[in-house]
Formats: C-alpha cells, structure tokens, sequence
C-alpha cells in the first residue's frame, strides 16, 4: 500500500511517477523499496489518468439506494439489544436450575 500512497505523493506534487521518485519517496519514508513492485508499479500507471481515476473512486454510484434500503444504525441496534433481551428472558426457571445442577452435580 505504501507504494500506492507514495505514488499519490508524487502526482500531488505534480512530479513524475518515475522509478527513481518512488525509490526515493519510499526511502524518505523509512521503507526498503523493492524494485519488482516498483517497477510494475510504474508499469501499471503507465497511460492511467490518476485524476479521472481518483474522480471515479469518490463519486458513489448507488449509494442513496443502499442507504435508504438499509435501517439506520440506532435503529438497527436498538432491534439487536430488544432480539437479545428476548433470548435471555426464554430461558425458563426449570433450565436455570438444571443448569446450576449441572455445575454443582
């Protein structure tokens, strides 16, 4: 990921995505580079228009169906904690003791 990172480093700076400015970006920061992921790192970039790229990422698609589709979450939380109250409050007298039995033989 650290590769990644210092390759959005590099563009914000408007400096070239070179080999060279990985290696030195990633020593600066304290991480042994390792040319073959540098170099296919490069390679991947290559003809990539990061800004459409990062444009893309942050434009969600269906998000306004999803959140409308989902329960909010105090709601949601608020279904689990009443879910579980009802779970503890099945348990019947007989099965508390037959399990205090079991423990005490």
């Amino acid at each position: 990921m650290e590769y990644v990172y210092a390759a959005l480093l590099l563009h914000a700076a408007g400096k070239e995505i070179n080999e060279e400015n990985l290696k030195a970006v990633l020593e600066a920061a304290g991480v042994t580079p390792d040319e073959a992921r540098i170099k296919a790192l490069v390679a991947a970039l290559e003809g990539v228009n990061i800004d459409e790229v990062i444009e893309k990422a942050a434009m969600p698609v269906a998000a306004p169906v999803a959140v409308a589709a989902a329960p909010a979450p105090a709601e949601a939380q608020e279904q689990a904690q009443e879910e579980e109250e009802e779970e503890e409050e099945e348990v019947s007298e007989e099965e508390a003791l037959a399990g205090l039995g079991a423990l005490f033989g």
